[in-house]
């Protein structure tokens, strides 16, 4: 193959090319996403490269990278520069005498010491220096070098989208920092992921459980799973209905502040809530999901996608006001609000762009208050603002939503799924719109989720707390 030389171009150094004395350098800063990187790859996830609490009290008191991430430098170099394409690796021997740091600019030097004509061997020196000339690395390689010249289109290396769910769920429980833990009604935790689940919430300091349901049955499962009850508190109730019903009983009350979902139906927890006219607050009861996606930029509300089926549009007013209010709970000032449909233009024919078009309307009259609506948007142009670029959508909501306001359940808890199961995001469920919020889980949610699910209904109990005393004062 003949290529003419460019920049997009690599050329590699033949072995009848090569000198002894020869030499050729790379430089690289390091960064806290290499550090990830090389993590993710390699599998070497020690607490000294990506624990900052950890690292500092080590002998170097701080992060540093992996040893090996400055000897794939030299591998780097050797493969791509100098002697190139064609290049294969024999041996190395490394010495590491100096951490590195995230910051630091490496330059790696590679220098001929030998040839060897028997077999067209190398025998390179290998130096790396940090920006302050100390020696962080150095060794020797011996390569087997090319012997045909090859000059080929420079190979870029893929991108790596890192996402780290353990620091998003640490960021997220940051949030309920300071808060002190509030009396949870556990309703019917009959399976071992919800019995877990609560007791991984109150040893995350977010509940203090109190577990109702048939104790021998719960404290068999407890046995079973290796769950310790010890100073927990049950209720014995024979079945999944009563526990509803004692939990909702208990929140009228005041005797709990917020509610957990066990292993019941989700229209058993929440019929039992509605019978209780004392816990309504005139605003129509949703489910909010909350989404940590490794391709987005923020965190991302979803609602309804697990409650009303098929909401009217005096009903979508309470779901999106009940999300916009969440959302300024967990911080966001002024959320942005997209409301979905197929289509981002008004169609009779799809009656959720009409729904759209009012919402966005009754917000500009102050019927939906503290957030910014647009709609209808698609799901592109909302969460995408190259998709609204190009198809010319002039909107401060468009490609930077909060909330996602989805037309229908059916369509909310598939785009949900498909978030979770296909974009590798990380949620947590909470009902809104009652006197307490109750936290929904899955069967099939893991512990990271179910504590989540405890934290935002955390969040919301101490925010229905202050504002009640605001109200009273």
């Amino acid at each position: 193959m003949n290529f003419p030389l460019s920049s997009d171009l690599v050329e590699n150094v033949t072995y009848d090319e090569i000198t002894v004395g020869q030499s050729a350098r790379l430089l690289r800063t390091l960064t806290l996403n290499d550090i990830q990187a090389f993590a993710a790859v390699s599998g070497d996830t020690n607490p000294a490269h990506l624990d900052a609490e950890y690292a500092n009290d080590t002998l170097y008191h701080g992060v540093i990278a992996h040893g090996m991430w400055s000897g794939a430098l030299i591998s780097a170099l050797l493969g791509t520069q100098f002697p190139g394409p064609g290049t294969i690796y024999l041996d190395q021997a490394l010495h590491f005498t100096r951490p590195v740091r995230v910051g630091d600019t490496l330059t790696v030097t590679v220098t001929v010491v030998s040839k060897d004509d028997s077999n067209k061997s190398v025998a390179l020196d290998c130096q790396v220096l940090n920006q302050k000339g100390e020696r962080v690395l150095h060794g020797t390689a011996r390569v087997l070098a090319p012997t045909e010249k090859v000059r080929v289109p420079q190979v870029h290396a893929p991108q790596i989208q890192l996402f780290d769910p353990e620091a998003r769920f640490k960021e997220l429980l940051a949030l309920g920092s300071g808060l002190a833990a509030l009396r949870c009604a556990v309703v019917h935790p009959c399976d071992a992921g919800s019995l877990s689940g609560a007791m991984d919430a109150a040893r995350y300091g977010l509940i203090v459980p109190l577990l109702i349901g048939p104790e021998v049955r719960l404290r068999h499962l407890a046995e079973q799973s290796g769950i310790d009850l010890t100073g927990v508190e049950i209720i014995s109730v024979p079945h999944s209905h009563a526990a509803a019903e004692k939990a909702a009983d208990l929140a009228v009350k005041g005797e709990v502040a917020m509610l957990m979902k066990g292993s019941l139906h989700t229209d058993e927890l929440v019929h039992a809530v509605l019978a209780q006219r004392s816990l309504r607050t005139g605003r129509r009861m949703s489910h909010v999901f909350r989404f940590d996606i490794p391709l987005y930029s923020k965190p991302l509300l979803i609602t309804d996608a697990a409650l009303n089926i098929r909401p009217t549009l005096p009903e979508k007013v309470d779901i999106i006001q009940n999300a916009i209010d969440f959302a300024r709970v967990l911080g966001v000032k002024t959320p942005k609000v997209a409301i979905l449909s197929a289509v981002e233009t008004v169609n009779p024919n799809i009656p959720s762009t009409l729904d759209a078009a009012a919402l966005c309307k009754m917000a500009e009259r102050g019927q939906i208050k503290g957030g910014l609506l647009d709609g209808p948007l698609a799901f592109d142009n909302a969460i995408s603002a190259h998709a609204a670029q190009i198809k010319n959508i002039k909107s401060l909501v468009a490609g930077n939503a909060d909330i996602l306001a989805v037309p229908d359940l059916e369509s909310g808890n598939m785009l949900a799924k498909q978030l979770e199961y296909l974009a590798g995001a990380s949620g947590a469920g909470l009902v809104l719109g009652a006197r307490v919020p109750i936290a929904l889980t899955s069967r099939a949610d893991g512990p990271m989720n179910r504590v989540a699910s405890a934290l935002l209904a955390l969040l919301a109990a101490h925010h229905n707390s202050r504002d009640h005393a605001r109200q009273v004062w």
